[in-house]
């Protein structure tokens, strides 16, 4: 019987994946997928804890996972302050500054909230590892454009360090003496720019950038703050059109990616004018992210779930090859990267941080 079993929770806007690990080696896992008309009954995000802990804990039993047998629960981090790159406990402040969404309001922020209340019951640790608001950015790249404003680095941190670091382990290649265009296309499309292993500016997707499946990205600011003013909105209002409700959604109607694919490659026309805007954001995007280095890129790497999906990599070819060798990852290594940061804490390989 394992001795180390870890529970991981990484909750996404559409799914709740959950995986019981031995140590660094997968158990079981599972992808519960959450159509639109089931999570539309909610109020907000924060609404879907106790639902979707009760989903995971389902999972335990129908595995056959006794809860005693676990002895620590790795959360995907969630929109957070700014914080170094580690594993972090989770605590009490955490999940109150995760449930009041100060940061922001994301599916992850509620990883820490249920793996808290698990943990709590079954007397042991929950932690988060490199969550989306891993900060390496240097001075530059945080100017706005005014002083009151300050750019924040909101990004799949998690999936992107572990994609660059897989990328150099294939390789035989150190991480800390690359340079490395790194995107992801998920829910939410993170550009970042990695250089001697530090990710030194990236894309909000938060925020600013492309438009994703269900997120706005970067807006006219002063077309959204006239519509704003002239419709009375509250910031929640505002924030769930667009983060939550913009993009993909906003545009097709859908929030499942299969659907679009199956529209775009049965020749919709709107579908495939709204899906080549969508990458030819993303190109501009990470085009500009190469100028911070001088367009001095060792390898792009493209990862998310969105990258199994050959005809959106090619769009996103036909503007990027120039820059450096492309590789392809498909799908995110979160689950295990989550795994592996609360085993090397287990092992007393790392020291976890406090919040």
């Amino acid at each position: 019987m394992p001795q180390e079993l870890i529970l991981v929770i990484n909750p996404g806007n559409t799914s709740t994946k959950v995986a019981v690990y031995d140590g660094a080696a997968p158990v079981c896992s599972e992808s519960i997928k959450h159509a639109d008309e089931e999570i539309a009954r909610f109020a907000d995000i924060n609404a879907q804890r106790q639902f979707r802990e009760e989903l995971i804990e389902d999972f335990l039993k129908r595995q056959g996972i006794a809860p005693g047998a676990i002895r620590a629960i790795a959360a995907r981090g969630g929109l957070l302050k700014p914080l170094a790159s580690g594993t972090y406990a989770v605590d009490q402040r955490m999940v109150d500054d995760l449930a009041e969404a100060r940061q922001g309001r994301h599916a992850s922020n509620l990883a820490a909230q249920i793996g808290f209340s698990l943990a709590a019951k079954l007397g042991i640790t929950c932690y988060i590892v490199d969550p989306v608001s891993v900060d390496e950015a240097e001075p530059l790249a945080r100017y706005s454009g005014h002083p009151l404003f300050q750019r924040v680095m909101l990004t799949h941190a998690l999936n992107m360090k572990a994609v660059a670091r897989r990328f150099c382990a294939e390789k035989q290649l150190r991480y800390e003496e690359l340079t490395l265009l790194v995107i992801h296309l998920g829910t939410g499309n993170s550009i970042s720019l990695h250089r001697n292993g530090r990710m030194i500016d990236a894309v909000n997707p938060s925020e600013e950038g492309p438009f994703s499946m269900d997120r706005s990205g970067g807006l006219p600011v002063l077309q959204a703050v006239r519509h704003v003013c002239a419709n009375g909105m509250s910031f929640k209002d505002f924030e769930k059109m667009v983060f939550g409700s913009g993009g993909l959604f906003a545009y097709l109607g859908t929030k499942d990616f299969l659907k679009v694919r199956d529209q775009y490659l049965a020749g919709d026309a709107r579908t495939m004018e709204v899906v080549q805007a969508m990458a030819y954001q993303v190109a501009k995007d990470a085009g500009g992210l190469a100028t911070v280095v001088s367009g001095r890129i060792d390898a792009t790497l493209i990862t998310g779930g969105i990258a199994f999906n050959e005809f959106f990599i090619d769009l996103l070819r036909r503007r990027l090859s120039f820059l450096a060798p492309i590789h392809v990852y498909p799908g995110e290594d979160e689950m295990r990267s989550l795994a592996e940061g609360v085993h090397r804490v287990l092992r007393g390989e790392e020291e976890a941080k406090t919040y």
